[in-house]
Parts: C-alpha cells; sequence; structure tokens
C-alpha cells in the first residue's frame, strides 16, 4: 500500500482500544525483539495480551485482533510484510501519523501503559530510544500537545496534577479526547488503593505479632507447669 507523501498531512482518525494496542504492541516488538519481527497474528496475539508492561491488561482473540488490523492497514498504520509462508504484520506509525521517532516512541508508550509522567516515559522508553533527559521527553510532549490543526491537531495532553502527586501525567489522545475529570480520579484512586494496601498490611502485621506473642506466653506458661525450660533457653 503507497506511503502518504510527506506533505501531506496525516489522514484523522480515532483508534478504538483494541486497535491502539495492536498498534502499539508492534512499535514495541520492532524494538525489542527484532529477530522476531515482523510478527505473525499467533505471536501479535500473545505480545498485545501480555501481563507485564501493559495497562490496561487485555485478553485478545486473534479474530479481534485480525479486525484491528483489517482497519489500521486502510490507514496506512501497519501493513503486511511479504517474503514468508506465514502472513506477517509490521507498523508503519510514523509516517501514517507523521511524526518523528522520539514522539513516535512516546506515543507508543502511552498506548501501551496508559497516562505516565514524564520522568516515567524517560525510563521505559530504555529499551525503545535513549532520551538524554526529562527535559528532552517535555519537549517532545509538548511539541505534540500543540501540534496545528493543519498537521493533524494534539496527539497528547497534560493531565490535571493528582492530589499528592509531585508531577501531571500525560495521556495520548489517539483514542479521542480524554476525560480530565476521570483521568484525575484514576491517579486519586491509584494513589488511595495503595495507602489503603499499605495500611491494610501494617493491620495484618500488628494483628500476627499479637497473635506471635500470644503463642510465646502459651508456650512459656506450659513450660512452667511441666518444670521445663521455654525453647531457646538453656
Amino acid at each position: 500500500m503507497p506511503s502518504l507523501p510527506s506533505s501531506q498531512p496525516p489522514t484523522p482518525f480515532t483508534l478504538t482500544a483494541i486497535e491502539a494496542r495492536v498498534l502499539a504492541t508492534l512499535m514495541e516488538k520492532a524494538r525489542t525483539v527484532p529477530d522476531s519481527y515482523p510478527l505473525s497474528l499467533n505471536t501479535l496475539m500473545l505480545g498485545c495480551n501480555q501481563k507485564s508492561t501493559r495497562d490496561p491488561l487485555m485478553n485478545l482473540t486473534e479474530a479481534e485482533i485480525a479486525t484491528a488490523l483489517d482497519t489500521l492497514m486502510p490507514l496506512n498504520l501497519v501493513r503486511e510484510s511479504s517474503g514468508s509462508r506465514v502472513t506477517r504484520y509490521e507498523h508503519n506509525f510514523q509516517r501514517g501519523v507523521g511524526v518523528p521517532e522520539q514522539s513516535a516512541v512516546l506515543l507508543g508508550l502511552l498506548m501501551l501503559r496508559g497516562p505516565q509522567t514524564a520522568g516515567e516515559l524517560r525510563l521505559n522508553a530504555e529499551r525503545w530510544y535513549r532520551f538524554a533527559d526529562i527535559s528532552s521527553v517535555e519537549g517532545f510532549l509538548e511539541e505534540m500537545q500543540d501540534r496545528s490543526a493543519e498537521k493533524g491537531g494534539p496527539l497528547v495532553v497534560k493531565l490535571p496534577r493528582a492530589p499528592g502527586a509531585r508531577e501531571q501525567r500525560w495521556a495520548h489522545l489517539l483514542c479521542g479526547a480524554v476525560d480530565m475529570e476521570a483521568a484525575a480520579l484514576g491517579g486519586t484512586a491509584t494513589a488511595s488503593a495503595g495507602a489503603s494496601s499499605v495500611a491494610g498490611l501494617t493491620e495484618r502485621v500488628a494483628h500476627l505479632e499479637n497473635e506471635l506473642a500470644q503463642l510465646q506466653q502459651t508456650v512459656r506458661d506450659l513450660c512452667a507447669e511441666l518444670g521445663v525450660s521455654p525453647p531457646g533457653q538453656a
């Protein structure tokens, strides 16, 4: 399928969550496992459904992935690879969207892992592209946020700072507009969940320590009645 001329603005599109996962997985594997790339449909499914570095987790079928590929190919975002008996797929993201490599890396990570701070993006990008510093990451994010309508409009948005958070997170706009209020609540919920987990663990430890103290006292009482020394004492 012919690529879009470099002087022509990218065709506007809005991806579904499944299409974004399929596209971003191809982008990831092209950089992290180049010897296995392009990907067969089965390998692509395994990548989409893996349990690490994915938010949200998904359990997609080959049929769902094939449907997503059928949508992505006419958009010039994915293409079939020739030269193999098994049909394989590769992404064409940079040309299809019209962004430099660094911006493509950041968008791919946001599609795979959900909203992240600039610092998190720099860390998570290590196997994709090595950014010099956080300022470099922020520069490309701000450039995509300020992208003109002639070039297709903004590709990312900076989310409101969640209560208790030190830095603001960024989200991609390839699946449409982001519900800013829900995004802020999501950050709060994550922080609250973490605090709740720590509180629950602390309570559990205190309970176990109390039970242990009671058992130790019971052992000492029994040893006193039997006229023997408690375990661990001469």
